[in-house]
């Protein structure tokens, strides 16, 4: 199989090499994604299963998606459901490979009985404390456990134990007998097993023991024919042991995975840490595993994100050995990007001032021909009223303009998109002095299409007629966070930005009342936004901001 991408990489160039060698049979390449059932996909996920996916699909190889539903404590089927459901919307395809990791529960038992029968196991009764202290530091080699010369036929029989449950949770584990001198930590006799007597989503009570995820990982992966295991960097100290659970189990011997390291995807002010975003969940700071606010994809896709986005995205953002972080104005992008020519362009006015067009007759509605995207021209146009009375939003009207301020201040003519031009002659204030409402004239000549006016104008502006305007309901997000590198878990929670939801009472033309849940529009001049699916009713929509118009980050040439 070759490549077909022009592209490359340092993993592509790993996989090439070994196809060059033919290190698999039949040059294949089978990848996969592993997630854990422990909580919701973020973004961070999203790349590393966009690359799994990817790198199989550009070999012709395949693809497997495997839950690693190795810890029954902190594990959930509503996990499972939501990944499932992520996966399938930013467009992976796992075909009919859908596996779990408990499904091996009994083959990896036995392949711990064949550790211990070779001398490469043993049952330590040491305390958790016990271990941290025998494992050293990375500048003192750790000490042997006083149970690690334990005889084959003792540590068989305690095992066997640990597997019928007759042995207390958390009494033992089963430990890997590799260095406790090793430089690499993770090579000083770790844990494979652990008690516990806790019932699982799948197997139930069928299982008292289960396997450590450094153990399982790659008996999972050679079970499955996989070839090349693509993990984020964290797991690179972890590959001497994955490579030394398969070079020390006969079945694995030929052909064994290959882990290949990349960069994780870290985000500026995004949360993208399991551990913070469950809690920010089960504290009720934030509306849900999908709250727009956040970096998880059912989160992002409620907010209004397409996985097409997200896709160009990761793709964009390529394939690194060293972490670093990356500008979410990037991500933003991408969005815009893809919506520019996709979003139908409406009117909504977020703090609306009243004007009345002195000159245009009290009874009349006239309906306009807009066009829906001018971006987009094949679109179409649809058709908004337009009024005597109509509203613009209060920043389009300065009493004392600076200099070059196009928009409406006394004695000067813009443009109402898609209507007419109007003139502002005077301004209407309460008794304290606030701005109530403005009287205009319009100029009929200046229909917008009528292709007949020589005035040319600076500003336009947007507007809803007063008689048609529909109360909408507009969700405007801040980022949760300032700074996310500089969050720890004694500072998370007073990191949290307070101010990052604002619910603004807006109204808008009548065409929005229409809007279906993940529905996306573009409101002229204040952004890109979608029909929220868990909190719009029929003739009274709710709007999450998806992205503003503008960003200060520009693709690089």
């Amino acid at each position: 199989m070759e490549s077909t991408e022009k592209n490359s990489n340092f993993i592509t160039n790993a996989i090439d090499q070994d196809i060059k060698n033919k290190v698999y049979t039949d040059d294949r390449v089978h990848t996969r994604f592993p997630p854990e059932p422990n909580g919701y996909l973020h973004i961070g996920h999203a790349k590393a299963s966009l690359l799994n996916f990817r790198i199989a699909k550009q070999y012709n190889g395949k693809f497997n998606l495997r839950f690693d539903d190795t810890n029954p404590t902190k594990e959930d089927t509503e996990y499972i459901d939501s990944i499932i459901e992520d996966l399938s919307w930013l467009g992976i395809d796992w075909e009919d490979r859908l596996f779990y990791a408990s499904s091996y529960f009994e083959k990896m038992a036995t392949y711990a009985i064949e550790l211990i029968n070779k001398g490469l196991a043993f049952v330590d009764d040491s305390t958790a404390e016990e271990m941290r202290t025998q494992r050293g530091s990375l500048t003192e080699a750790g000490t042997e456990s006083p149970f690690r010369n334990r005889s084959i036929e003792e540590n068989l029989q305690l095992f066997e134990k640990m597997k019928a449950g007759r042995l207390p949770e958390g009494s033992r584990v089963l430990r890997a007998k590799i260095d406790m001198k090793s430089p690499n930590m993770n090579l000083r006799d770790p844990a494979i097993y652990r008690i516990l007597h806790t019932k699982h989503h799948s197997t139930e009570d069928d299982w008292f023991i289960y396997p450590m995820y450094d153990y399982a990982h790659p008996i999972e992966d050679a079970l499955e024919g996989i070839t090349h295991s693509l993990c984020t960097l964290e797991f690179e100290d972890h590959r001497p042991f994955y490579e030394w659970v398969l070079n020390n189990l006969d079945d694995f011997k030929s052909e064994p995975p290959r882990q290949i390291e990349f960069a994780k995807l870290n985000l500026t002010k995004t949360i993208v840490g399991k551990r913070y975003l469950k809690q920010l969940v089960d504290e009720k700071i934030v509306d849900g595993w999908d709250d727009p606010r956040l970096s998880t994809i059912s989160g992002l896709r409620r907010r209004g994100y397409t996985p097409e986005a997200i896709q160009a995205f990761c793709e964009a953002i390529g394939v690194a050995k060293t972490n670093s972080t990356v500008d979410i104005a990037m991500l933003e992008h991408f969005i815009r990007d893809d919506l520019k020519l996709k979003a139908p362009r409406l009117m909504a006015v977020m703090d609306p001032l009243l004007v009345t067009i002195t000159n245009y007759p009290e009874d009349e509605v006239e309906w306009l021909s807009v066009p829906l995207n001018q971006e987009n021209p094949e679109m179409g146009d649809y058709q908004t009223p337009f009024s005597r009375q109509i509203y613009v939003e209060r920043s389009d009207f300065m009493e004392n303009p600076p200099k070059k301020y196009y928009r409406l201040y006394p004695g000067n003519e813009v443009r109402l998109r898609g209507g007419y031009f109007v003139t502002c002659t005077d301004v209407i204030k309460d008794s304290d002095g606030n701005i109530t409402e403005l009287l205009c004239t319009y100029d009929p000549a200046t229909k917008s299409g009528s292709g007949f006016t020589e005035r040319k104008v600076k500003g336009t502006i947007h507007w809803v007629s007063k008689s048609h305007a529909k109360a909408v309901e507009i969700h405007e997000y801040d980022y949760l966070l300032d700074d996310a590198e500089s969050i720890s878990k004694e500072t998370f929670l007073s990191a949290i930005n307070p101010n990052s939801l604002k619910v603004i009472k807006a109204l808008a033309e009548p065409a929005v009342l229409s809007a279906k849940a993940f529905e996306k529009f573009q409101f002229i001049r204040n952004g890109y936004f979608s029909a929220d699916p868990k909190y719009s009713q029929p003739e009274a929509p709710v709007f999450n901001q998806i992205v503003p118009l503008k960003s200060s980050w520009k693709p690089q040439n």
